[in-house]
């Protein structure tokens, strides 16, 4: 079965590489229920998601960018197996321990790993910015993560996970630690929180994508709230016509219960 990864909706996916299947950013809200944010700030749903979590198939590992409730939902911390690692920021870490999660609390540049017989799956945290000056302070802290995925013939696939980050200098260092990405999974969307952008908006992805390179670009986080304000066509147009799609590299969309393949 090739790798593969399955969109639930928001920045909630199931990625499969090889005998792995990791969970991202769990979000398991209703169309018309309430996200919550910190701070007293939220946003409705806007969308269903694409299974519930009863539908999940057994995991290997759950990894977090951060804990907003767009991403980890009282849904997800009621119902979710607290069996598989989960792999996040330590912020959030030391929250969902609480709950009896099994977390692992990573700094940027540090990393986790995973054995399954003769594979090995790394989950390296990488730095994000969720915004920047005073706003970066208030907001929760976030991370990007890149999978490398190592099978005992000695492939390796890498996937360059963005979280969600604002683009910049970060993106090009991630780049040199790492070298080739053979897909890059953005959250876009261009959120706006007390009048900032805090996810990347259409040229804030095309940017980063001219910086990490990746062969694949699978976008999620753009249509599924209220505070986005970037619309995935806007992001598909500005691909289009820029470096990216000039240097080879593959837009993959995915709907909201599709599985499209990993390309290598």
């Amino acid at each position: 079965m090739p790798d593969s990864l399955t969109f639930i909706g928001n920045a909630t996916t199931i990625i499969r590489l090889g005998g792995f299947t990791l969970l991202t950013d769990p979000n398991f809200l209703h169309r018309g229920q309430r996200a919550y944010l910190g701070k007293g700030l939220w946003t409705r749903r806007l969308t269903d998601p694409a299974c519930s979590i009863a539908d999940l198939p057994p995991l290997n590992a759950i990894v977090l960018s951060h804990l907003h409730g767009d991403h980890f939902d009282r849904v997800a911390r009621a119902e979710l197996d607290r069996e598989p690692p989960l792999i996040t920021t330590p912020a959030a870490a030391q929250r969902l321990q609480r709950y009896g999660f099994r977390t692992h609390g990573l700094e940027s540049w540090t990393e986790h790993r995973l054995e399954l017989g003769t594979e090995q799956l790394t989950v390296h945290a990488v730095p994000g910015f969720h915004a920047r000056g005073l706003l970066g302070m208030v907001l929760p802290p976030v991370m990007g993560s890149v999978l490398e995925h190592r099978t005992a013939d000695g492939q390796t696939r890498r996937i360059l996970i963005s979280g969600d980050t604002l683009t910049g200098d970060h993106v090009d260092e991630i780049r040199e630690r790492f070298g080739h990405f053979d897909t890059a999974i953005v959250h876009l969307g261009g959120t706006r929180v007390l009048m900032h952008t805090v996810t990347m908006d259409a040229v804030q992805g095309v940017d980063y994508l001219q910086r990490a390179r990746p062969g694949q670009v699978i976008p999620v986080h753009y249509d599924d709230y209220r505070v986005f304000r970037s619309p995935l066509a806007d992001f598909e147009a500005l691909f289009d016509r820029s470096s990216p799609r000039e240097t080879g590299m593959t837009l993959t969309k995915a709907a909201r219960g599709q599985t499209v393949d990993l390309l290598p």
